[in-house]
């Protein structure tokens, strides 16, 4: 069985081609062979594998870059999607498409669930809602998946950015008054291969489609992961460094971050019948992957 991804390069793709297995293959594809923006580049990449269900896990994700790039945020975040779920729907098969805690203004108190209201404070943010509006209009037989604070052994994230940082200097300045879950790459790749599970067995249960939250249990502070990182690290060996905490005023960007990102995870428990690791366990993995 063939399962086509939307995406190459990035921290889900790459890890899903990691666990592809001749029973269930993850073909992971990107510019210049699928074009996730053009009907015929999708068209044809869906005759050529056959498919039997699509995961979009391509995005814009340069977050900051999107205040000043909107056309090319709601290109890659809201037309792309589009793009695939009606692909997917005219062929008859499911989508699972990514999105992120960014869709949330992230001043609650308390975790956000899947039926709080949505209100964006960011280019990024507003494009991935638009994203899955795209979707769930396109393809009545789609999964929306909510995500947060990626990181893996692939591309830029958190964790190398830090080990990074200590290796050059002893202190490093982090913000400790935003709050999530660190989430593990291969262990979103693992969720969304149990989600295929049950969507793929029972195409018209409609109890297995909609919009679920999917991050590691626990939550902390960005200055929390990075203490968590540099720990983990220093026992095996590896760079360190003292954190300083700093407010998220203290560290000003273009684009507005969430304060709260804690997303309820008990939908995606309750249906699919299982919860990712916790995210010290998470954070475990990731650094033994990367010493």
């Amino acid at each position: 069985m063939k399962i086509l991804v939307a995406g190459r390069s990035g921290q889900v793709a790459q890890s899903l081609a990691a666990i592809s297995t001749p029973d269930r293959q993850f073909v992971t594809l990107g510019r210049p062979e699928l074009d996730i923006c053009d009907p015929a580049s999708v068209e044809a990449a869906i005759r050529a594998h056959q498919p039997a269900a699509l995961i979009n896990a391509a995005a814009y994700t340069a977050v900051d870059k999107a205040e000043s790039e909107p056309e090319a945020a709601f290109a890659a975040n809201e037309t792309g999607p589009r793009v695939l779920a009606t692909a997917a729907h005219q062929a008859g098969f499911p989508i699972l498409h990514i999105s992120t805690d960014y869709v949330f203004a992230g001043d609650k108190d308390g975790f956000y669930t899947e039926d709080d209201p949505v209100d964006p404070q960011s280019v990024y943010g507003r494009s991935k809602l638009a994203g899955e509006r795209a979707v769930a209009e396109a393809n009545p037989n789609h999964v929306i998946l909510r995500t947060a604070w990626v990181f893996s052994p692939y591309g830029n994230n958190f964790v190398k950015t830090m080990l990074r940082l200590a290796a050059d200097r002893d202190t490093v300045r982090v913000v400790s008054d935003q709050w999530g879950s660190p989430t593990y790459a291969p262990d979103i790749a693992e969720g969304l291969s149990r989600v295929l599970d049950k969507a793929l067995a029972s195409p018209t249960n409609p109890s297995w489609r909609g919009i679920f939250h999917m991050t590691s249990q626990g939550t902390c502070t960005w200055a929390d992961f990075a203490e968590e990182i540099f720990r983990q690290s220093a026992e095996r060996g590896g760079p360190s460094a003292k954190v300083e905490r700093i407010t998220t005023a203290g560290y000003p960007t273009p684009a507005k971050r969430p304060a709260n990102s804690r997303l309820a995870n008990g939908k995606v428990e309750a249906v699919f019948g299982f919860g990712l690791p916790a995210w010290r366990d998470a954070a475990s993995a990731g650094i033994q992957a990367l010493a």
